[in-house]
């Protein structure tokens, strides 16, 4: 039986958003110098957009948020198998907003921001791996 075509529409729309901010986190890797800060942010939104994309395709509802641990639990009551991972992206959260502002007196570092990225690489990889292919991006 075939999916809802709907339902494959959203949840491909959440994939790609997520896509989007892998690109915009490499290319702030690349730049010379990194845009460190922005990495972070990238991190925190793809990782965000992809638990939003898992609840979307199990029809799971939930509020406009950038908590990863909200998120996270939301997803476990569908797949507790992914609890090492969400509680791995839980430190993400503060990246949604952590540099995005003046006034922060903290130094980003690119060491801890390609860890934050490679934390969501892996939730990116998980969840697109319990989603069926048409919810994948065919680009």
């Amino acid at each position: 039986m075939p999916h809802d075509p709907v339902r494959v529409a959203d949840t491909r729309a959440w994939v790609e958003k997520a896509l989007v901010d892998f690109r915009g986190a490499e290319a702030d890797v690349a730049a010379s110098p990194p845009v460190i800060e922005d990495i972070f942010f990238h991190a925190q939104q793809a990782t965000e957009k992809m638990l939003k994309a898992f609840l979307t395709w199990h029809d799971r509802p939930f509020r406009k948020t950038h908590a990863i641990e909200e998120l996270g639990e939301l997803c476990l009551v569908v797949d507790p198998t992914l609890r090492e991972l969400v509680d791995r992206a839980v430190p993400l959260t503060e990246y949604a907003s952590k540099f995005r502002y003046p006034g922060v007196m903290e130094v980003a570092d690119l060491d801890e921001a390609k860890a934050a990225l490679t934390v969501a690489r892996e939730v990116f990889d998980a969840i697109a791996a319990r989603l069926p292919a048409e919810t994948r991006p065919s680009r």
